[in-house]
């Protein structure tokens, strides 16, 4: 994979994690760097289920998969904020 080809991914799983956070419900208390990863494996993951369901290769923009991976995104982030808060030692 090129240079270029991590930085879109980046790019890519930024803004679905972003969009994936707003969409979930409540506040989701994660750090940034975990956010883009749920975005990212929420795009591979929302492409895998559109090309096997097969409505990944469509004329124009994809809408439905991109709503795939935004509700893969949102479900990925309320995952992650609730083991992240598992996560915090609380006294």
């Amino acid at each position: 994979m090129a240079v270029s080809g991590i930085i879109s991914a980046v790019v890519i799983g930024l803004i679905l994690g972003l969009l994936g956070k707003l969409v979930a419900p409540g506040k989701q208390a994660i750090p940034i760097w975990l956010t883009i990863i749920v975005g990212i494996v929420a795009a591979f993951v929302g492409t895998a289920i559109a090309r096997g369901i097969g409505y990944a290769d469509t004329k124009g923009i994809d809408w439905l998969e991109i709503i795939t991976q935004v509700v893969l995104a949102a479900i990925g982030v309320t995952l992650a904020a609730s083991l992240w808060g598992k996560r915090q030692v609380k006294s």
